[in-house]
């Protein structure tokens, strides 16, 4: 559980239309800041490392936090994320290897299987649970949190399941391929669409030296979490940014990133921040302390649920 606080605002950016054509005359951006991957147990004991999370709401608003769950060994992983609540975020998970069942409190239930994208709306509240499936291999694994603005985070809760075969996979150079889970590249347009909060996730290979350039929107929060291998991840960088390392970039209107000696996989992600103070308790994400105590009543009174549940 995450400590109750309240995080300062940052004043709200636009995002103005940007060229999606060639990357010349653009600026490119340069990395902010790295964030190490530090391991962490959630859930029932589910051994993870975490990538960003509550200090670092400001820096990376509108996302929350980033988990990297991958072993092989089941212990590290089988048991799971039993039933628990959510309200007022979306939660994104993304398996790159492996199988989890879900289950939520409106009937939904299935299993997201490699490569499938499961983008969840837990809007004014919902009751799941996820559990790992025991994997032949490495499980690998990404579970980003992206927040709701003030006036979505009582929407109704809602699923998008996207199968692999949904995501465009795509050789934009030689050594260079990218699956648009949501966004755009070289005119093709990811499968995830419709959302609360304008977000563009890629997910990038290169093989070794090859360069991945691409357009992103001024004054959006923008990073590069590398998950094998590594990359120099902006023109002057001093080093390369190495395995279960994030790379947060200041503002620019492109990113220009190159994979090291050994190739690079990493995922770009980006989105419209929201510039809302952040009341954080564990699972549920507020605006205020008055609505996190609410939520928290509510969960002890079974009145937590606010959308009509399936016969």
């Amino acid at each position: 559980m995450y400590p109750l606080g309240t995080v300062g605002s940052n004043p709200t950016l636009s995002a103005p239309r940007f060229r999606a054509w060639g990357l010349r005359g653009m600026s490119v951006r340069q990395i902010r800041r790295e964030y190490r991957a530090q391991p962490t147990l959630e859930g029932a004991g589910v051994r993870l490392s975490r990538v960003f999370g509550y200090h670092q709401v400001p820096d990376f608003d509108p996302f929350l936090l980033l988990d990297h769950f991958g072993s092989d060994n089941p212990d590290d992983y089988m048991a799971g994320f039993p039933w628990h609540p959510h309200r007022g975020i979306e939660t994104v998970t993304y398996m790159i290897a492996g199988e989890v069942e879900h289950g939520d409190s409106i009937g939904n239930k299935g299993v997201i299987r490699s490569g499938d994208v499961q983008w969840m709306t837990a809007g004014g509240g919902i009751l799941h649970q996820e559990m790992p499936q025991r994997y032949e291999g490495t499980m690998n694994g990404l579970q980003l949190w992206v927040n709701l603005p003030a006036s979505e985070k009582m929407t109704d809760p809602r699923y998008r399941d996207v199968l692999a075969g949904q995501i465009p996979a795509l050789d934009v150079a030689d050594g260079v391929r990218v699956k648009v889970l949501s966004g755009e590249v070289d005119g093709r347009s990811g499968p995830v669409h419709d959302l609360v909060v304008s977000t563009e996730y890629l997910d990038v290979e290169l093989e070794p030296g090859r360069t991945f350039a691409h357009p992103v929107a001024p004054g959006w929060t923008v990073f590069g979490y590398v998950r094998a291998g590594s990359a120099s991840m902006a023109p002057s960088a001093e080093q390369e940014t190495r395995a279960r390392t994030a790379a947060l970039f200041a503002d620019g209107d492109s990113v220009r990133i190159t994979a090291g000696s050994q190739g690079a996989s990493f995922v770009l992600v980006s989105g419209t921040p929201l510039g809302e103070k952040v009341a954080w308790g564990g699972p549920i994400v507020m605006n205020t302390e008055k609505e996190l105590d609410l939520a928290f009543r509510e969960l002890e009174q079974g009145t937590f649920i606010k959308h009509g549940q399936r016969e």
